[in-house]
């Protein structure tokens, strides 16, 4: 392995890729999170340009003590979106990659990692459980989405959000409503209500009522529970969802603005807003679906696209955090670094345990080497 000599030991590098996606914004290490891995006596290799998408010029990352250079020969490589077949193919055998990798709808690109040798973690398996919270990347960026989902909707919306006295009357305030009560809706619902709309949010989980009042808002109780595992929803059976439909189509036609963010990992996102639902909408209402890269839960929701029906506007908008690329890539950093703080010893080596709960959950290719790589590093040290 490369690296650098610490206390005599050979510490490991870490690589900090540019991302290559259409609209990739976001970078996996900020310049103060270099800092906090180069006081391990690691050493941070990023490709150049690499922080350019969220403004951050290469000489910042020199002067936090990274160098620019190739990331793909570093021990560990770190990324925002899956690697494309051009990228996997840059990575040496044992080489540990972390970043978001899609492991649960995109299996060909895990078998891909899997072949090419690699120890591949996926930051949106890591288990949720409260040590583990820190690294939690799909909560730190669905606070961005579910922030700006409302900024959207403020933008489409042809009616002001809060209400107003004026001396030609005074404006009602709108009515939002936001479908499910995740770290996105509880976002969207505290940026609702700051910006004056009358704020409601409705999940199938009764346990989040309190987190939604919590913010201000109202809770909508459409009688219908379905409480899963690790903090989402389970699916639905067939009745339940029938009649969650009736309510919901009914209860939707009272609001100027509806964000969805229901979605059941590895699974198509539900259907929740009908077109009937949308048709009985008042006339310049807007819906933003963040589930739209799962299908959407708005049945006339179009993926990536501003679309025009029954004289409402909906909004599903792709990779929403990349939009805010300075927040999102700070807060997906130090996910990230607390993640490799697990994965490395304050020697700057590999102590990888791999019976560690975290180590298991989110390790998604490689597993049966992971014992060889901490092993591997402490031989060529």
């Amino acid at each position: 392995m490369t690296g650098t000599e610490t206390g005599g030991t050979k510490a490991i590098t870490i690589g900090v890729v540019a991302e290559s996606g259409e609209g990739e914004r976001r970078v996996a290490l900020v310049p103060k999170m270099v800092q906090r891995l180069t006081r391990r006596g690691v050493a941070v290799v990023v490709a150049s340009g690499a922080g350019a998408g969220a403004s951050i010029a290469d000489d910042a990352y020199t002067e936090a003590g990274a160098t620019i250079g190739d990331p793909y020969a570093a021990d560990v490589v770190v990324g925002v979106a899956p690697p494309t077949d051009a990228e996997i193919a840059k990575l040496r055998e044992g080489t540990i990659l972390a970043g978001f990798l899609a492991p649960l709808s995109d299996s060909d690109r895990i078998s891909a990692l899997e072949k090419a040798g690699v120890i591949a973690f996926a930051m949106e398996s890591i288990p949720r459980i409260s040590r583990a919270q820190a690294m939690d990347a799909l909560s730190s960026q669905a606070n961005v989405a579910g922030y700006r989902a409302v900024l959207l909707a403020a933008e489409h919306l042809v009616r002001f959000f809060p209400m107003l006295t004026t001396a030609a009357g005074t404006v009602k305030p709108a009515k939002a409503l936001v479908l499910g009560a995740g770290v996105a809706g509880l976002q969207a619902l505290a940026t609702a209500k700051r910006l004056g709309a009358q704020a409601t949010g409705y999940d199938v989980r009764p346990e989040v009522a309190d987190q939604v009042r919590s913010v201000g808002a109202q809770w909508l109780d459409l009688g219908i529970e379905a409480v899963g595992e690790g903090g989402y929803a389970r699916e639905l059976t067939e009745e339940e969802r029938a009649e969650q439909q009736r309510k919901l189509t009914e209860a939707i036609k009272g609001f100027d603005v509806v964000v969805t963010t229901a979605l059941v990992p590895g699974r198509a996102a539900p259907k929740l807003v009908s077109a009937e639902a949308v048709q009985g909408m008042r006339p310049g209402s807007v819906i933003v679906d963040l589930a739209g890269e799962t299908g959407g839960n708005c049945e006339l929701t179009e993926p990536g696209q501003v679309t025009t029906a029954h004289d409402v506007t909906i909004v599903s908008p792709l990779n929403l955090p990349a939009g805010m690329p300075d927040h999102a890539s700070e807060l997906y950093a130090r996910n990230i670094v607390e993640l490799l703080e697990l994965l490395v010893d304050t020697d700057g080596q590999l102590a990888i345990d791999p019976s560690d709960e975290i180590v298991a959950g989110s390790c998604v290719a490689g597993k049966d080497r992971l014992g060889q790589a901490a092993a591997g590093d402490s031989e060529e040290s």
